[in-house]
């Protein structure tokens, strides 16, 4: 399957791209944003509130993935 991944804020300047296609089998966001830490070098993608989009809708690390999804990772947004 083919998973394109995006990257925003803070998470496109530490990894240096502001996207990328993935290739892999990949269940749900989690076991594709472990398999990009695996890889290396994608260390930011370990924070406790990281955030994530599946398709442009917003939605937990549990959620499951199919061939042609875009997916998301981004920082916790603030406001004020």
């Amino acid at each position: 399957m083919t998973i394109a991944v995006k990257y925003f804020a803070r998470y496109r300047e530490a990894l240096g791209c502001d996207h990328e296609e993935v290739e892999g089998d990949f269940a749900t966001i989690e076991a594709l944003r472990l398999c990009l830490v695996q890889r290396g070098g994608y260390q930011v993608l370990t924070e406790a509130n990281l955030m994530c989009a599946r398709n442009e809708e917003l939605c937990k690390l549990d959620e499951p993935l199919v061939n042609g999804d875009e997916v998301a990772f981004f920082p916790p947004v603030t406001g004020g």
